[in-house]
């Protein structure tokens, strides 16, 4: 079957909430990276994390500049608390500064480890000011078959922001 457009892999930086999302995000992230869409950054593992961490804020904010370099598109997956993160505004901030395509995926209807779906948080966007950031519900919205498409959406966008 012939597509009617060519749809590049995109390299896209995943932002969230760590500690509360992060067995959400890492199934995203990785039907994602699976299904040969594109690549991902913004990951790491907790004992990373908390290194990191224990450097201090300009640590974390250089890291979050080093794994924003080169990507083109910025997806932050939007769990209960996502919202007031410094660290994810920081990268909304970052991603926005560099021309990064940015959308939101709500991931409060995915289960966590434990089973358990989370309660639908504040959108991040609205929450800082910036104004027409598309937003997604993965679960109802079928992101594992559509992230790709949202994604290439948002490069779209972007390439039209001045």
């Amino acid at each position: 079957m012939m597509l009617g457009y060519f749809l590049m892999a995109r390299h896209v930086f995943f932002s969230f909430h760590y500690e509360r999302d992060i067995w959400r995000a890492s199934q995203v992230r990785n039907s994602w990276v699976t299904k040969g869409d594109g690549e991902a950054a913004g990951f790491w593992d907790a004992a990373s994390w908390e290194a990191v961490k224990r450097r201090g804020k300009d640590a974390v904010e250089q890291w979050i500049r080093n794994q924003l370099d080169g990507t083109s598109v910025t997806v932050v997956l939007i769990g209960e608390e996502t919202a007031n993160r410094p660290y994810v505004q920081y990268e909304i901030e970052q991603s926005w500064i560099n021309g990064n395509g940015l959308i939101g995926v709500y991931i409060d209807k995915m289960e966590d480890s434990d089973g358990n779906v989370g309660t639908r948080g504040a959108d991040p966007f609205v929450v800082m000011g910036y104004k027409g950031i598309r937003t997604y519900c993965y679960v109802n919205g079928d992101g594992y078959n559509n992230l790709g498409d949202w994604i290439e959406a948002a490069y779209k966008r972007a390439q039209n922001r001045e």
